[in-house]
């Protein structure tokens, strides 16, 4: 079964969506050059609206490791996912301080990106273009993959489906695939998990 990460929610309707789609992962971003950033308050208010069945995951850049340690300890995120240049210690000890998963994004451009990929400190890798560009990077880089892996970059509803069939990833990860004008589309987050749920059903 392929899982699904829908990221950068950050209204109660976004929530409301969620819940009713039921994917095995939803992403707040704590990132304040990005359209998505939540604070902590807006996070605890939409995480106390969650599905508990969901898990809320905590999307950072080279943040402070204390502000990320205490969104952990207080429940409001469930993992946390790091996309600076964080390094192994920072990983280690974060899994070591709180108990809780890591998930750390790579940014896929070579053949010796998979490899560090492959020996991350992280309990899950999640594989990318970039830092949020929504483009589709080559997909033939992952062969080498040796670890399960959330997929990201430029998927939406119309290419998740393709992207399942080629590749088999841990979990698919969309944000910008199921917007409309910057904001999330509740028609396109349906249609994404509905694509998803009809692929592992084949």
């Amino acid at each position: 079964m392929t899982r699904i990460k829908m990221c950068g929610l950050s209204r109660e309707v976004d929530i409301r969506k969620a819940n009713e789609l039921k994917p095995e992962y939803i992403g707040f971003v704590f990132w304040e050059r990005s359209s998505r950033n939540v604070s902590y308050e807006k996070a605890r208010e939409l995480k106390a609206l969650l599905d508990p069945s969901i898990r809320a995951v905590g999307v950072f850049v080279d943040e402070d490791f204390l502000k990320v340690k205490k969104l952990l300890d207080d429940g409001i995120i469930d993992i946390a996912q790091l996309h600076g240049s964080e390094d192994e210690d920072y990983i280690l000890n974060l899994q070591k301080e709180t108990s809780k998963k890591v998930i750390k994004a790579y940014k896929i451009r070579s053949e010796e990106d998979i490899e560090v990929a492959n020996n991350s400190a992280a309990d899950y890798i999640l594989l990318d273009s970039g830092m949020g560009t929504g483009k589709v990077f080559d997909w033939s880089l992952l062969q080498r993959v040796e670890r399960p892996y959330f997929l990201a970059g430029g998927l939406n509803p119309g290419n998740v489906s393709e992207a399942i069939r080629k590749l088999h990833p841990y979990a698919v990860d969309v944000s910008s695939g199921i917007e409309t004008d910057g904001v999330k589309d509740t028609d396109k987050m349906a249609a994404f998990a509905a694509a998803v749920r009809k692929e592992d059903e084949i």
